[in-house]
């Protein structure tokens, strides 16, 4: 089986603008709202969103397992692109450096809202394919992690539709 290195799904968001959609997803604190494993940050991350070069220490869950990941953002468009890129993994400090993922958040204009494009790229491309399968499939219950974080990006962006539909409304 041929490993996918990248997913991405996207999904309109009636009645808001690209630029508040991206100081939305900008703000690393909040991702815990809408991601079905994101936690938000730790206290000592930077507050709102995040400029060019930010680094913040994410908390995640899944299961009963918790670990922390350092980001570095390497994008901050306003209204059009928010990215950053995981660097380094740990249980209760972000140790382990190594290159894991990079998220990318992509922001449209389209009649009557903004399309969200949520992108995951997995960054671990010096791993043999074997050993990244095993890993996956211990860690993910069974699956690759290119369909564990497609599901993933499906609840994050439903969620993130919801909350600020309703904020809109509110």
């Amino acid at each position: 089986m041929t490993r996918v290195f990248t997913v991405s799904s996207s999904i309109i968001v009636d009645g808001v603008s690209p630029e508040a959609a991206f100081r939305a997803v900008s703000s690393p604190a909040d991702m815990g709202r809408w991601s079905p494993e994101n936690r938000g940050t730790t206290a000592r991350s930077p507050a709102g969103p995040a400029a060019l070069g930010t680094t913040f220490v994410g908390r995640n869950k899944r299961g009963m397992f918790r670990w922390v990941t350092r980001c570095k953002v390497t994008a901050a468009d306003p209204g059009s692109r928010f990215a950053f890129r995981v660097c380094a993994i740990g249980v209760s400090s972000p140790r382990l450096r190594a290159p894991i993922a990079t998220w990318e958040y992509r922001f449209e204009a389209v009649d009557g809202g903004t399309r969200v494009t949520e992108t995951w790229t997995d960054d671990r491309r010096t791993w043999p394919a074997f050993v990244a399968r095993a890993f996956d499939w211990v860690v993910t219950s069974g699956r690759t992690f290119a369909a564990f974080q497609a599901r993933n990006i499906e609840i994050t962006l439903r969620n993130l539709k919801r909350e600020l539909e309703h904020d809109r409304v509110a």
